[in-house]
């Protein structure tokens, strides 16, 4: 739903009915695009989130989040939990789990470059909310928070949305790039800007990372070259007779500043973060030429560039049939993209200030399913999965949480979707137990009290 300060500026800006020139065509449709590809910078909030507050009178020790989600749900037991002793019947054929370069911890076996860098992120084996179905599962890992919950049942906004709220424009982002990007695809379960309104949606680049020319929606047009696209615009202002008749317009020079930083991106040095042509081939040989791994190494230049948060949307893993076929093409991908990713921010020196979180919606079936006709898969496992977080004041080479012998249940330390949530927040300086404030003017916090229901507690023994 819009908000009346997004309809107000939309009328502002697109609901001219004067005939103009091709000018108002083109030149509104930039303005539009500059709306959207910018955000609240664009055009000034009328509203904005307080300023962050360091806890405890501490700096915030995280800056930015990367979040690298696994959509549709991955293993658990195939992954970050490996149950050998459990046997074929819930291992399958991976049997032979990887030992990490930290003493008494294991993962699977299609991980070995993540498992020498296991003193770099710790793993939460033991997180939990109990929900098979996607759409709930994804609302509560990506809010903290359960549908429905209070009296007004509201869409609460996704953590991204909150962390491009508290850290973007309003609150010293200076960058062109809008603070919250997914690479590539929408994630689709929910509206993940939720009551915060259209300007915290994140920016969805759309396109493919691994190509030639990654073409960024509304930064790069397909089989339009950056000669081609200045060729247009001279052709623009050379058609624009009225804007010449009337230099000291108002409402035309607002258009002009708006135009600019949409060329600003699409051809200066702004939109450069998304070209990869300026990595070097080993660079991008590391991270995996595949959409994860370039993806990945898309997302190290954006927080190198200050922006505060990056999801990388990984589809894919709902695997109900084929399962382990899956597994041998996605997680020798999963390995090389995100061993990459975490080997790069360190010698960059940007981990300690960037949280880098795995995550899906929930995990699988610990047991495989070869009856008819999932022969070999997996279902949905909301009972108990896990999650992985290194960098931006997280501990690595932990372990949190303990599954039993079968990856089944809870048997240490269970940890919700809040508990994680809170601890980043206070890891990024956001008071959890603070005002959300919104263009509604909803009374709400960013995050539900703390209870034994729905946690709230801290991961204090990797923080």
């Amino acid at each position: 739903m819009k908000t009346t300060d997004d309809q107000g500026r939309e009328h502002a800006s697109g609901g001219r009915t004067s005939p103009l020139t091709r000018r108002a065509v083109v030149g509104g449709a930039l303005a539009a695009a500059a709306g959207l590809a910018f955000g609240d910078r664009a055009t000034p909030s009328a509203w904005a989130a307080p300023r962050r507050t360091a806890q405890a009178g501490r700096e915030p020790k995280a800056k930015a989040v990367i979040e690298l989600w696994m959509a549709g749900g991955p293993c658990h037991i195939d992954i970050w939990d490996p149950k050998p002793a459990a046997g074929p019947d819930f291992c399958g054929p991976l049997l032979k789990p990887a030992s990490a370069n930290v003493p008494g911890i294991q993962i699977g076996e299609l991980l070995p470059l993540m498992a020498q860098q296991a003193d770099r992120y710790s793993i939460v084996r033991s997180v939990t909310h109990g929900q098979n179905g996607h759409e709930t599962a994804a609302y509560i890992m990506q809010t903290g928070r359960r549908p429905g919950e209070g009296a007004d049942r509201l869409v609460y906004p996704s953590f991204g949305a909150v962390v491009g709220q508290f850290k973007g424009h309003d609150h010293g982002y200076q960058g062109m790039i809008p603070p919250y990007v997914v690479l590539t695809q929408p994630q689709g379960r929910f509206a993940v800007e939720g009551f915060l309104g259209l300007s915290r949606k994140p920016f969805v680049t759309g396109g493919d990372p691994r190509q030639p020319r990654f073409t960024v929606e509304g930064v790069v047009l397909p089989g339009v070259s950056d000669e081609r696209q200045r060729a247009r615009r001279t052709l623009l202002h050379d058609l624009d007779s009225l804007g010449a008749a009337m230099p000291k317009s108002a409402p035309f020079e607002r258009m002009d500043r708006c135009e600019e930083k949409a060329y600003d991106l699409i051809l200066g040095d702004a939109g450069k973060v998304f070209d990869l042509t300026q990595e070097k081939d080993e660079v991008k040989d590391r991270y995996g030429r595949t959409t994860f791994g370039q993806s990945c190494l898309v997302a190290r230049r954006l927080v190198e560039q200050g922006v505060p948060y990056v999801t990388v949307n990984s589809g894919g893993w709902d695997t109900h049939k084929r399962h382990f076929e899956s597994m041998r093409q996605k997680l020798p991908d999963l390995d090389r993209g995100m061993s990459a990713l975490l080997e790069d921010l360190h010698q960059r020196g940007l981990l300690a200030s960037t949280i880098v979180w795995w995550s899906g919606e929930f995990g699988r079936t610990p047991r495989v399913q070869t009856e008819e006709p999932w022969n070999g898969g997996r279902g949905h496992f909301g009972n108990v999965f896990s999650v992985v977080v290194a960098g931006g004041g997280f501990q690595g080479g932990q372990v949190v949480g303990a599954t039993d012998e079968h990856g089944e249940q809870v048997a240490e330390r269970p940890v919700t979707a809040q508990d994680l949530f809170r601890s980043m927040y206070v890891l990024l300086g956001i008071d959890p137990d603070g005002p959300l404030v919104n263009p509604r003017g909803l009374d709400v916090t960013v995050l539900p009290p703390a209870d034994e229901k729905t946690g709230g507690g801290l991961l204090r023994e990797i923080m």
